[in-house]
């Protein structure tokens, strides 16, 4: 079995109702699918965390590389990739391509196997995982307080026993939109906070003080991802547990902050930290430290499968009679064809999810749904 092709799949979709975190805005929802294509017809699928257009372009270039490659072979695979653009991508483009890739590797390698990816991982210590319901992005016009405590009303009628909104806009205004989410789910469900890197230090320090009493979970991305010092300040400076590492790339883009415990919550994206191959080793590493690992998901029922089977492979730390299970973000934002690309959409039980146990992913992609959103194909 070798690889023949590899193709990207960039899919998007208009949002009816535009929406922003402390940093972006959304018009739309565009992400990108890997297929590799082996020469039995063999095929995985993967997906790449971050703009779409650009990391097809990546993913591209890395083609020259992999035709005629043994994909079970995805250690010796994945360093070849890496060396090829060492010099100038360390992390960003580079590594997202890449992470999406690999994915699509081990998807193979569990097909060809005919098991599931957590498997190949070592074992599958779960077979469920409970659910955190990302919300509570901003309408460019509108009440953000009222809107944000009603969206996350209905996540807790739903089942979830746990919800993440976004912050990062107006300390002020952030700090209401806090009160009155805890006031709208009650004193039981978790609450997290996410600032979308939208403070500085010291608004960061007064934000999560002031914010502490509502019972917080944890304080997510505060600063920006560069200042490494800077979170090592907001965390000895108030009192919340913070979370980061959606844009920490690689072993080595994880090393300091683990290492230093500039945060209490690592978060590998398996579509942006360098797939599976790279995820086991960070998650190694924060075992080392004492830091717990929260894999960050953004993107369709591709990378929603990765990270259950990531989840379902993820050793409990400690082991314990009742284990500290991991939890899965699960978004509940608009995008149309999230789970419309799968033959067997994932969904939650409340606040549940299933993991599949099919082999690789343990997915199918319906091809209708690629065609209808579909942007481009190469």
């Amino acid at each position: 079995m070798r690889i023949a092709a590899i193709r990207t799949h960039l899919l998007g979709s208009p949002l009816a109702h535009p929406y922003e975190s402390a940093t972006m805005r959304f018009d739309r929802r565009a992400h990108l699918l890997v297929e590799v294509i082996c020469d039995d017809g063999t095929t995985g699928w993967g997906e790449c965390l971050g703009p779409a257009r650009p990391n097809a372009a990546m993913v591209r270039a890395y083609a020259e590389w992999l035709i005629g490659q043994d994909p079970l072979q995805t250690e010796r695979i994945w360093t070849t990739l890496y060396n090829a653009f060492r010099d100038q991508g360390q992390r960003g483009l580079a590594v997202t391509a890449l992470s999406g890739i690999d994915v699509a590797l081990w998807d193979i390698k569990g097909r060809h196997f005919g098991v599931p990816v957590s498997l190949l991982l070592g074992g599958r210590f779960r077979d469920e995982v409970r659910a955190y319901a990302t919300g509570g992005f901003r309408r460019p016009r509108g009440d953000p307080i009222a809107e944000t405590a009603a969206e996350m009303a209905a996540h807790a009628a739903a089942g979830f026993q746990a919800c993440k909104i976004k912050i990062g806009f107006d300390p002020a205004e952030d700090l209401q939109v806090i009160a009155a989410v805890r006031e709208a789910i009650g004193p039981r469900m978790r609450l997290m906070i996410d600032a979308n890197h939208g403070y500085d230090p010291l608004e960061a320090i007064r934000l999560g003080r002031a914010a502490a009493e509502h019972d917080i979970d944890w304080f997510e991305e505060p600063v920006v991802p560069e200042q490494i010092g800077a979170y090592r300040a907001v965390r000895a400076g108030q009192p919340i547990p913070l979370a980061a590492g959606e844009t920490w790339h690689t072993r080595w883009g994880m090393e300091e902050p683990i290492r230093t415990r500039a945060v209490d919550i690592i978060q590998p994206d398996l579509g942006g930290c360098g797939g599976f191959t790279e995820a086991r080793r960070i998650a190694d590493l924060a075992a080392l430290h004492g830091l717990r690992v929260v894999p960050h998901v953004w993107g369709t029922g591709v990378q929603i499968a990765a990270a259950l089977q990531f989840l379902a492979a993820l050793q409990p730390e400690p082991l314990r009679h009742r284990p500290l299970d991991p939890i899965l973000e699960f978004d509940c934002t608009e995008c149309p064809f999230r789970q419309a690309i799968l033959t067997r959409p994932i969904g939650h039980e409340q606040g549940v999810v299933r993991i599949p146990d099919g082999p690789g992913l343990g997915i199918g992609i319906d091809q209708a749904a690629l065609r209808e959103f579909r942007i481009s194909d190469s």
